[in-house]
């Protein structure tokens, strides 16, 4: 678990005028947290009667309005004083954020509970705009030890719980069954990127799809997914604080990606969502989120396989990241909204609640002791979502940490696998601007 702490908490082991190569060569963590915001008291809810009305803003990840409109509703008869309107916020974590930017500086019209992504809620923790949770969780006895280790862990900086995990996914390597029996190769998903090419010209002779391999759509999924490659060939977008997305092992998974769509011509990018493209039987086989598990296995007519994302030529695991959104509560709205919100996130995080969430969508089950026996009995296959779990790798500090540092990655990748531009001076490119958020957005808020 060293490694996730030593991400968590590294933003307070170096002074402001440290250079991102000097915190990268810092020490052990500092697990008292040292940011700007790090002093932020807890608040004391005794005595405070929960809101009659908060606002739920969510984009609905994985399909979900569904069975986000049952919780809710389950919740209300549950507490029939707290009435939860819940809001489609935008159609994507990138457009909640906006309205909750929109809002923030508006100081009105914010949501008791906000839907907060991997790479959004670090930049609420350090501009003051979401709340501690931990006098709440106390006082509502809230089990966290009930909750998935590295879920619950995603949301802890400077020895404090800042959101609460919900929507809670990894990748995974989805493919087309009868395509691999039909190209005679084995039921599985590949051990290496490297056995999937091979494997790849034999697929598409044999199936007849347009391509072998889709990669996802780049605005949402490029930083995310390629974490997947840059590990595998023993790099990464960075290293601790050190951007590393220029080194020659970054440039060589990049290079192998953009061979992969221009040279060997088995692979396609995907407009819009890959899990669609790869349902609709035009890629025999793709990267998509846990979360779209269920919508694949409704739509596709052929049978659908699923497994761990491949290795690289220099690590085989941990090779997969974490990622997907928890749930916030802005420090804008007063403290009877904030109980109100604290309650309702308690509940969705329930169980009996968290599994049925993710056997209506294919995201993660958050909590240990989910009895996921119904859910697995109809979608087995949300089974090797949950045995991923265990491989797992904490995300580089450049995707997550840096604000606005994915939508880069996405353009830089968009001009490597879209462009046929040259890799190592995009790279290199993407290490300026990269470098730059760092020393704009993130030092400054630190203090020595």
């Amino acid at each position: 678990m060293a490694l996730r702490l030593d991400r968590r908490h590294f933003l307070g082991l170096a002074g402001a005028s440290a250079s991102v190569a000097a915190l990268a060569a810092c020490g052990g963590p500092d697990t008292s947290g040292s940011s700007a915001t790090s002093a932020v008291a807890d608040i004391d809810f005794k005595d405070v009667k929960p809101a009659a009305s908060i606002d739920f803003w969510s984009s609905h990840p994985g399909k979900s309005e569904d069975i986000e409109k049952q919780l809710v509703a389950k919740f209300e008869a549950a507490n029939p004083g707290i009435k939860v309107n819940l809001v489609t916020a935008g159609a994507n974590y990138e457009e909640i954020a906006q309205k909750f930017q929109t809002a923030q500086a508006a100081n009105s019209g914010l949501p008791g509970v906000v839907l907060l992504s991997d790479v959004w809620w670090f930049r609420y923790y350090i501009n003051g705009n979401i709340i501690p949770m931990d006098s709440a969780i106390k006082q509502l006895d809230i089990k966290l030890s009930d909750y998935r280790d590295s879920l619950v862990q995603d949301y802890q900086y400077a020895n404090k719980q800042w959101a609460m995990p919900y929507a809670r996914s990894t990748p995974l390597f989805y493919y087309n069954k009868d395509h691999f029996k039909a190209a005679g190769l084995p039921d599985r998903a590949p051990a290496t990127w490297s056995e999937f090419g091979d494997w790849a010209s034999k697929i598409k002779a044999a199936s007849g799809a347009q391509y072998a391999y889709m990669y996802p759509a780049l605005a949402d999924y490029a930083g995310w997914t390629l974490q997947n490659n840059l590990w595998g060939w023993g790099s990464g977008w960075s290293k601790g604080w050190d951007i590393t997305c220029d080194s020659d092992d970054a440039v060589a998974a990049m290079q192998w990606v953009q061979d992969s769509v221009y040279k060997d011509k088995w692979a396609g990018v995907s407009s819009k969502d890959s899990s669609a493209d790869f349902g609709g039987g035009i890629a025999s086989a793709t990267i998509s989120s846990t979360g779209s598990l269920v919508g694949v296995l409704k739509t596709a007519k052929f049978n659908v396989g699923v497994g761990f994302l491949p290795g690289g030529p220099k690590a085989t695991k941990p090779v997969c990241p974490t990622g997907g959104a928890g749930l916030g509560i802005p420090s804008g709205i007063s403290k009877e909204q904030q109980l109100a919100a604290a309650m309702f996130i308690k509940f969705v995080g329930q169980p009996e609640n968290a599994a049925a969430f993710s056997g209506a969508t294919g995201y993660m089950p958050v909590n240990k002791s989910a009895d996921m026996t119904a859910v697995l009995a109809k979608t087995p296959q949300i089974q090797t979502a949950i045995d991923q779990l265990a491989v797992t790798k904490v995300q580089d500090n450049a995707r997550v940490f840096l604000p606005g540092a994915d939508q880069e990655m996405a353009k830089a990748v968009a001009k490597i696998v879209t462009q046929q531009a040259d890799v190592k001076s995009t790279m290199g490119d993407l290490k300026k601007t990269l470098q730059g958020i760092y020393d704009k957005d993130v030092k400054p808020k630190l203090k020595s």
